[in-house]
């Protein structure tokens, strides 16, 4: 019996070891790096498409990246949730130190669609991934960041690098992998195909479902319908107000008592647009006003959430108190 409890005893040692060994590991190597193949790729910029561009950065880029000073010089996210580290979103004006100068088209292309980085290393969950952009919304932003917009001009700002958490450096290794580089061409739906337009601007151009899903631990990048409780809301985030509220993202179904099956359509149109709730308060960041987005685009959303399965999960209502 006494033998029996010394070799159980020494392999729960073994095994304690090698979690040590494999969470050190971990922690220390950091974020992995991958193999880059970025395309052979020139966008050549025409005033629609920066035009088109500074607009899809207005809603998704500048959020992060565009700082007090009105340039996209970078910030701290106060936002990010603490379980995920310190981040500070990079420089990316013009200044030739930027983290975005030394990036040619092809490598802005491949960063997008796969996160892989020029060097290698992978960008993490809070670097969002566009592998679903049809290529003229994503010529679109390398157009606009290759522009002369005032936003764009030279800062010496130098952001701290990110410091990310023991589960992000796991989750990296075990859930959010890189991404393929598409083999084909991507289109994005005619906006006349309301209930198709409105799932490329909520999963693919705006990505509504990020945060509107259960957990950004669970999101599907890939296959965004298969996102833990998807669009049914719930996903912690931090207020950027304190940096400390926790605010929980709204449920974006037709379910009518806990989600937004009692909304109307001009109901909806105004709280995305605007940021005005049905009674007239406004909704609480992080959500913020897409006042960039048209009435149609917005129209075609509301299209879409009608046919997504709905989902009874009812919210903490801070997000809007």
């Amino acid at each position: 019996m006494k033998k029996t409890l010394k070799i159980l005893g020494i392999l729960m040692g073994a095994i304690v070891l090698i979690v040590l060994f494999g969470a050190a590991t971990i922690q220390f190597s950091g974020i992995p790096s991958y193999e880059t193949n970025p395309p052979s790729l020139t966008v050549e910029p025409d005033s629609a498409l920066i035009a088109e561009g500074k607009r899809l950065a207005t809603l998704v880029c500048n959020h992060c990246h565009q700082a007090p000073s009105g340039k996209l010089e970078g910030k701290f996210m106060s936002d990010i949730p603490a379980e995920f580290g310190k981040v500070w979103a990079p420089n990316i004006t013009q200044f030739p130190q930027s983290r975005l100068a030394p990036y040619t088209d092809g490598e802005l292309a491949f960063l997008l669609r796969t996160g892989i980085k020029r060097d290698g290393k992978y960008a993490p969950p809070w670097m969002p991934k566009f592998p679903h952009l049809s290529d003229e919304d994503l010529h679109s932003i390398i157009a606009y960041l290759r522009s002369d917009a005032r936003e764009l001009q030279p800062s010496e700002k130098v952001q701290p690098a990110p410091q990310p958490s023991f589960l992000v450096k796991l989750l990296c290794r075990i859930a959010f992998k890189p991404l393929p580089y598409p083999d084909k061409t991507i289109e994005a739906p005619p906006i006349t195909d309301k209930v198709a337009y409105g799932r490329y601007l909520v999963t693919s151009k705006i990505d509504c479902y990020s945060c509107h899903s259960e957990d950004f631990k669970t999101m599907n990048i890939e296959e965004p319908e298969k996102s833990g409780g998807y669009l049914g809301g719930g996903n912690p985030m931090l207020s950027p107000e304190d940096g400390k509220t926790v605010v929980y993202s709204a449920n974006l179904t037709m379910d009518k008592e806990t989600g937004i099956g009692n909304w109307t359509e001009e109901e909806f149109i105004k709280a995305v647009r605007f940021g005005q709730r049905p009674d007239g308060k406004p909704l609480r960041q992080p959500m913020i006003p897409f006042s960039a987005l048209s009435g149609e685009e917005v129209s075609a959303i509301w299209a879409y959430l009608k046919t997504a399965p709905p989902i009874r999960n009812e919210v903490a209502r801070n997000w809007g108190e």
